[in-house]
């Protein structure tokens, strides 16, 4: 064991990670690599090894400074892990599976341990470790079954996640661009694009967590792309459409509307079911939904039934695929929104019955950031100050409903359908004038989001539908501006700047504008969506991409790597790189 005070030189030394390692330590690579290499977290421990870097590193060192020399067969690893812990450090305890990590006592328990390794195959825990644990039916079983082997392939050549994920961004708008020539061939290709991309997007998932190899920007990156890939098709159809008199631009628009709405309520629901310290754990959940919920699970094909109906990103690209390849744009859009609707009304029901016997949220940053998904500008945050005692859902839904009516009624492109874009501010002003804590203040987020998208489509598609393709782009950039809020609060880094949301108008402001540019006119409103689109578009991606180049550390992902490798002992404490060489002469290259 390393003396007291060189270990506290090397701590004290930089803020890099650094590892430590006990020297009787025995267990599979993999378990060490799921410390060194995970950098997304600040500390990581497993039994006799323990990864520092930044603050933790600091306080790791004030702990051994603290140390008298301990007794011989203390494990220093661990006490230091026990005392961060206990000092409030966030630490990571890395969940081993089927691994093996332990720091025998004695030569009989060491042989055990090395046997113990020996009997299980790493590989096979390895890979299948790389796939998440709850996919939908399609990525599972037509997917996954061959992409996991596809991710070592990669790993072992050197690839990064993040390249794959640019591969299957290529893939697809390969698969748009043939989707857009309007023949039967380039519908089939498109089909086979979309698939071959779909298992490039699940190929750098699992790669990241087969060599453990996690990016400051993957996971956005991954998001993003997703995101651009499926606007891309949408946008592909409708031009292949078009090449047959067939204008479709409309239905892309709507199933773009429908789909990001929906996506909005799951993460407006979620950011509620972590403020109760619930998480993504149902059981922080109650009534009847729950009960329902957990009595369906006891049934095993309910399970993959629900996660069918829901159709996740899986499903979604198959059906686009197989429509894509065997009809037409038109009906492929049908059949795609009123999939979407009916899963939508299917996922929110549940959520809203989940909600209603759940007290209100006690973590204050909840109310924080369901403001922040509304995305109020300064007209609502000005009516907001008067504090007016209506609850949010009910003033959300009327401002919407008095929005939507006027303009169905005849109001878009006319002066007066201004008194419906006005009420909405009002009411947009009033729901968020106290915080956003109640139970069902999460939905006021996806009633904003709905309101916005369905105004600019009904503004359009009655005024200049010519101009729907333009409105298509304001909405893909509006909508790109709030799943990057929705990834800024699920990696922990806070809502966009104040002044980035004021820049872009919030979303009553952005209703206001395009409700004028129809008033005043057909061509005010195709050149206004035209400019509109493109400076939005500039302004949110030029911080965007600025705000996570600068360094946000990796989003931590919701299926936790846990994995193994051959056995590995490493000598007493040092750093990553000594680590890293000391299991190398024992055991091979831990890459």
């Amino acid at each position: 064991m390393a003396a007291p005070d060189a270990l506290r030189a090397a701590l004290a030394a930089g803020e890099d990670r650094i590892t430590l390692v006990d020297a009787r330590f025995v267990g599979h690579r993999h378990a060490l690599r799921l410390v060194i290499a995970d950098t997304r977290f600040p500390a990581a421990h497993v039994p006799g090894v323990l990864a520092v870097e930044g603050e933790a590193r600091a306080e790791a060192a004030r702990i051994v400074a603290g140390l008298d020399r301990p007794a011989a067969d203390t494990c220093v690893p661990d006490l230091i892990a026990e005392r961060l812990a206990a000092a409030g450090v966030s630490l990571r305890e890395v969940p081993l599976g089927e691994l093996l990590a332990e720091v025998p006592r004695d030569e009989d328990a060491r042989a055990r341990a090395v046997a113990a390794v020996a009997a299980v195959d790493d590989e096979r825990v390895r890979l299948t470790s790389a796939v998440k644990a709850r996919d939908g039916f399609f990525t599972t079983f037509a997917v996954s079954t061959w992409s996991r082997y596809l991710a070592r392939w990669c790993a072992r050549r050197g690839l990064t996640p993040n390249q794959v994920t640019v591969a299957s961004l290529f893939v697809a708008l390969a698969a748009a661009a043939g989707a857009a020539t309007g023949t039967r061939a380039g519908y089939i290709g498109a089909a086979l694009g979309l698939y071959f991309s779909f298992v490039l997007d699940c190929t750098d998932g699992q790669l990241a967590r087969y060599a453990v190899s996690y990016s400051r920007i993957g996971s956005w990156l991954d998001a993003t792309f997703d995101r651009a890939k499926e606007y891309a098709v949408y946008a592909g159809l409708a031009l292949g459409a078009a090449r047959h008199d067939d204008d479709v631009w409309t239905l892309a628009l709507v199933a773009m509307v429908v789909m990001t709405t929906r996506h909005i309520v799951d993460f407006a629901f979620n950011e509620t079911r972590r403020g109760i310290g619930g998480g993504d754990d149902e059981s922080a959940d109650g009534g009847a939904g729950a009960k329902l919920s957990g009595k369906l699970n006891t049934v095993g094909w309910t399970v993959w039934a629900r996660r069918m109906i829901i159709l996740p990103i899986g499903e979604r690209w198959a059906l686009i695929a197989v429509l894509t390849a065997t009809t037409t744009p038109r009906i492929t859009f049908v059949v795609l929104i009123t999939g979407c609707v009916l899963a939508a009304c299917y996922t929110s029901l549940g959520r809203i019955l989940r909600s209603l016997p759940r007290r209100t949220p006690a973590a204050p940053q909840v109310g924080e950031h369901l403001a922040a998904l509304a995305d109020s500008g300064p007209l609502a945050e000005l009516v907001a100050r008067l504090r007016l005692r209506v609850p949010a859902p009910a003033a959300a839904l009327l401002g919407t409903a008095a929005l939507l009516a006027v303009l169905l009624a005849g109001g878009a492109g006319e002066w007066w359908g201004l008194a419906g874009a006005g009420a909405y501010v009002l009411c947009a002003g009033v729901a968020i004038g106290r915080p956003l804590v109640r139970r069902l203040d999460w939905v006021v987020p996806p009633i904003f989001r709905a309101a916005e998208y369905a105004a600019i489509t009904v503004l359009a598609a009655r005024v200049v539908p010519t101009a729907v393709a333009a409105a298509f782009g304001l909405v893909a950039a509006t909508a790109y501006h709030h799943y990057d809020t929705v990834y800024r609060l699920r990696g922990g880094y806070g809502a966009p700047p104040r002044a980035l949301v004021w820049a872009v108008l919030g979303h009553e402001g952005r209703v206001l504008l395009v409700t004028v540019l129809a008033a005043a006119g057909s061509d005010t409103l195709r050149t206004g969506l035209i400019v509109t689109a493109g400076v939005l578009a500039a302004i949110v991606l030029a911080e965007s991409v600025a705000f996570w180049v600068r360094g946000a550390r990796p989003d931590i992902d919701d299926a936790t790597p846990v994995g193994p490798a051959p056995s590995a002992s490493t000598s007493s404490y040092r750093p990553l790189e000594a680590v890293v060489a000391a299991a190398t002469d024992r055991t091979g290259d831990l890459s």
